[in-house]
C-alpha cells in the first residue's frame, strides 16, 4: 500500500494541473490581500475562491485521474493485491497532493497575512472541502464506466452543492415563510458539506449579524465547541460515506 501510495503521490505532484492549480491559488491569494485595504477584506474575497474554486478543481482532476489511471488499476487488481488497499492507497494519494498544493497555494499566505483563528479555521475548511470532494469524485469514477459520463456526474455534482442546493433552500424558505424554519436550517446545512464549511468562517469572522435570525440561531449552535465538533464531524462524514460507498463498488465491480 505505501508503495502505490507513493507513486501515486509522486505522479500527481508532478503534474502540470496540480502545478497550474498551486500557482493559480497563490496568485490569487497574494493578490486579493495586497489588493483589500484590510486582511480581514481579503479573508471574507477569499473565502468565495475557496468555496468555489477548490471543490470544482478536485472532483474534476480526481475525476478524470481516476480514469486516465484505469490501466494501472487493472494491472494492480491482476496482482495478489487486496482491492481495498488499491482504492484507498488512490484515494490518500489524490488527496494528500490537493492538500499540499491547497496549502501551499491558500494556506501560506493566509497564515502570512492572517494568522488568527479565522485563519486556521479556513485553511482546515479548504482542506476538508479538498478530501471531501476526492471522496465524492471516486464515487461518481466507479459509479459510470463511461470516462465522458463520469466528468459530466461530477461538474452536476459540483453545481448542485455550489448553487442548486442554495437555490433549492431559498425556494423553500419563501415557500414556507410563515414557519419557524431557522432549526430546519441548522440541519439542512449538514446535507452540504460546502454549507457547513461556509458557516464555520463566517461566524469565525463575526459576519453573522447579516444573516439576520438565521444567523444568530446559527451562532448558538455552531459557536460553541461542541458546535465546531459536530461541524467536522459533519465534514467527516461527507468524507467517509462516499469512500466507503465507492469501496464497496470497487469491490464487486467487473474491471
Amino acid at each position: 500500500m505505501k508503495k502505490i501510495l507513493k507513486y501515486v503521490m509522486v505522479d500527481i505532484v508532478q503534474n502540470k494541473i496540480v502545478l497550474i492549480y498551486t500557482a493559480l491559488l497563490l496568485i490569487i491569494s497574494l493578490s486579493i490581500f495586497n489588493l483589500e485595504d484590510s486582511a480581514a477584506k481579503g479573508m471574507l474575497s477569499l473565502l468565495n475562491i475557496i468555496l468555489i474554486l477548490v471543490p470544482l478543481i478536485c472532483i474534476i482532476f480526481s475525476t478524470i485521474y481516476v480514469y486516465n489511471s484505469a490501466e494501472f488499476i487493472e494491472l494492480l487488481v491482476s496482482q495478489p493485491l487486496k482491492r481495498k488497499s488499491i482504492w484507498l492507497s488512490l484515494f490518500y494519494g489524490l488527496a494528500l497532493s490537493l492538500c499540499i498544493a491547497f496549502f501551499v497555494g491558500a494556506g501560506i499566505p493566509i497564515l502570512f497575512y492572517h494568522a488568527d483563528s479565522t485563519g486556521i479555521m479556513m485553511i482546515l475548511t479548504g482542506i476538508a472541502l479538498t478530501i471531501v470532494f476526492v471522496g465524492i469524485a471516486l464515487l461518481a469514477g466507479v459509479l459510470a464506466r463511461d470516462k465522458a459520463k463520469g466528468i459530466g456526474f461530477s461538474i452536476l455534482l459540483w453545481l448542485y452543492f455550489s448553487l442548486i442546493f442554495d437555490a433549492l433552500v431559498l425556494f423553500l424558505l419563501f415557500q414556507f415563510q410563515d414557519y419557524p424554519l431557522e432549526n430546519v436550517m441548522v440541519v439542512f446545512s449538514f446535507l452540504n458539506p460546502i454549507d457547513l464549511g461556509r458557516i464555520q468562517i463566517l461566524l469565525k469572522m463575526d459576519i453573522s449579524a447579516l444573516m439576520g435570525y438565521t444567523g444568530a440561531v446559527y451562532r448558538d449552535f455552531f459557536g460553541s465547541s461542541m458546535g465546531i465538533i459536530i461541524s467536522f464531524l459533519g465534514l467527516a462524514a461527507w468524507i467517509f460515506l462516499p469512500v466507503y460507498f465507492s469501496l464497496r463498488i470497487f469491490r464487486k465491480k467487473d474491471l
